[in-house]
C-alpha cells in the first residue's frame, strides 16, 4: 500500500521528534485523557505520511501484548469473584494475633495477588480487610492504605504477566513464561524480582515493628470457586512450555473463557476492565515506533554512549536509578516502549548484552511509581480512600514509607543483576 507524503525526508525526524515530545510533556500535565494523547499522536504521524497506516496497524502495534493484557486482565474480575483472596485471608488471619503480623500477611497477600492481577483490583479486592483490622485495633488507616497500595506495586518484574511492561519486554524480546526465573543458564529477572520483594517486605516489618495490639478474627466459612486458578495455572503452562507464533493467542483464548465464566455479570466485567490502557498501548506502540524508525532513537542512543563512558556497570547503574526517577511521574508503559531500543542499541555500541541493561530498566520503571501517592494508579486509589474517610494526604509521609521499601527493592535486585549479569 502506497501512502501520500506531505512533509520532504529531510523534515519528518524533526516533525516526529516535536509531536514525540508534546505528547509526552501533555501526558505529564495530566489534564487531557492520555489515552486520547496517544492516539491523537499516532493519528497525526498517519496524516502527515511519516508511517503508512498498515505499517502502524500490522508492524507498530504489538497484537500479541494486547492480547494477553486482555485476556488476564479479564481473568483477574474472574478470579476476585471466585473467593479466592477471601478465603486465604479469612484462614491465615484466623490464626494471626499480632497486628504487626496481620498487616504484613495483608501487604504479602497483596504482592501474591498482583503477580497475576492487576494492581488496582487487588487494592479494591484487599482494602475492606485492611480497613477492618486498621479499625479493630484502632491503627492508622494511613499505614494500612499505604503499605497495602505499595505492596500491591512491588511484583511489577515477578512474572511476565504481572504488568504491562513486564509483559512488553517479553514480547519484544521473544522471552517465554519460564524465562524470568531461569534464562540463558542465569536466574531470571523474576527469581531476582521475588529476593527484592523479600528485602522491601522486611522493610515494612521493620517499620511495623512497634504494633504489637492484639487482633481477633474469626475464621469464616467461604464458598470457593477454583475454576479460575485451574484456568491460571494452564494458561501459564501453555505459555511455558508450547512453542507458538503469536502467543496472544493464548490471551485472547483465555479473555473468551473468561468473559463466559463471568457471564452473568458480564456488564461489569467489561465496564471495569482497563480499555484506556489497552487503547493508549494502541497509540504509544505507534508512536514509539515512528520514532524509531526515523533515526531518533539511534540518535539518543549515540548521544547516551558519546558520554565517554565504557562501563557496562556504569550504564546498567544510570540506566535502572533513572528509570526509577523518570517513573516516578512518567507513566511506566511509554517508557518502557521508549527505552527497550535504547537498551539494546547502547548494548551493540558497548558490545555488552542488553539483558543486564533491559532488566535494570524495567526493574526501575516498575518500582519508581511506588514512590509517590500519584505514581501508580494503586497508589492513587488508596489515597483516594483515604481522602473520603478525611484523611489528608501528606506526601512527605507516604514517601517515608514508600522510599526505603521501594529503594530497598530496586538496590537489592540492581546488585544481583550487576552480580549474576555482568
Amino acid at each position: 500500500m502506497s501512502w501520500y507524503k506531505v512533509l520532504p525526508p529531510s523534515m519528518e525526524a524533526g516533525a516526529a521528534l516535536a509531536i514525540f515530545v508534546v505528547c509526552f510533556a501533555l501526558i505529564l500535565h495530566r489534564k487531557i485523557k492520555i489515552t486520547y494523547l496517544s492516539l491523537g499522536a499516532a493519528a497525526l504521524l498517519i496524516a502527515l505520511g511519516i508511517i503508512q497506516p498498515d505499517v502502524a496497524i500490522f508492524q507498530s502495534v504489538d497484537w500479541d501484548v494486547l492480547a494477553i493484557y486482555w485476556g488476564y486482565g479479564l481473568l483477574s474480575f474472574v478470579f476476585g469473584e471466585s473467593k479466592i483472596p477471601s478465603w486465604a485471608a479469612a484462614q491465615v488471619l484466623a490464626r494471626i494475633k499480632k497486628e504487626k503480623y496481620a498487616l504484613l500477611f495483608i501487604c504479602v497477600l497483596a504482592a501474591l495477588l498482583s503477580s497475576f492481577m492487576a494492581n488496582p483490583v487487588v487494592v479494591i479486592m484487599l482494602a475492606p480487610l485492611t480497613i477492618e483490622i486498621a479499625e479493630r485495633v484502632k491503627g492508622s488507616l494511613f499505614l494500612y492504605l499505604t503499605s497495602l497500595a505499595i505492596s500491591s506495586n512491588v511484583v511489577t518484574t515477578v512474572s511476565m504477566v504481572a504488568d504491562p511492561p513486564a509483559l512488553i519486554l517479553a514480547m519484544a524480546t521473544g522471552m517465554k513464561f519460564l524465562d524470568f526465573y531461569w534464562f540463558q543458564g542465569k536466574i531470571g529477572l523474576g527469581a531476582l524480582s521475588v529476593i527484592g520483594v523479600a528485602v522491601a517486605l522486611a522493610t515494612l516489618l521493620a517499620q511495623f515493628r512497634h504494633l504489637n495490639g492484639r487482633v481477633d478474627i474469626k475464621e469464616e466459612m467461604v464458598e470457593v470457586d477454583w475454576t479460575p486458578m485451574a484456568l491460571f495455572v494452564l494458561s501459564v503452562l501453555v505459555l511455558a512450555f508450547i512453542p507458538m507464533r503469536h502467543p496472544g493467542a493464548v490471551g485472547g483464548g483465555l479473555g473468551v473463557v473468561s468473559l463466559f465464566l463471568g457471564r452473568k455479570k458480564l456488564r461489569a466485567m467489561l465496564g471495569e476492565f482497563d480499555w484506556d490502557t489497552l487503547l493508549f498501548l494502541v497509540g504509544i506502540f505507534i508512536l514509539v515506533d515512528c520514532v524509531e524508525r526515523v533515526g531518533l532513537l539511534k540518535g539518543f542512543t549515540d548521544w547516551l554512549s558519546g558520554t565517554g563512558l565504557r562501563s557496562p556497570t556504569l550504564y546498567l547503574l544510570l540506566i535502572t536509578w533513572m528509570s526509577v526517577a523518570l517513573s516516578s511521574f512518567i507513566d511506566n508503559v511509554p517508557f518502557t516502549v521508549l527505552m527497550i531500543p535504547v537498551c539494546n542499541n547502547l548494548a551493540l555500541s558497548l558490545g555488552a548484552s542488553p539483558w543486564p541493561f533491559y532488566f535494570g530498566m524495567l526493574v526501575g520503571t516498575g518500582l519508581g511509581g511506588n514512590i509517590t501517592p500519584v505514581g501508580a494508579t494503586a497508589n492513587v486509589l488508596a489515597c483516594g480512600m483515604l481522602e473520603k474517610r478525611g484523611h489528608k494526604i501528606d506526601t512527605l509521609q507516604f514517601m517515608k514509607i514508600s522510599v526505603p521499601f521501594s529503594v530497598a527493592a530496586v538496590l537489592a535486585v540492581h546488585l544481583l543483576i550487576q552480580l549474576i549479569w555482568l
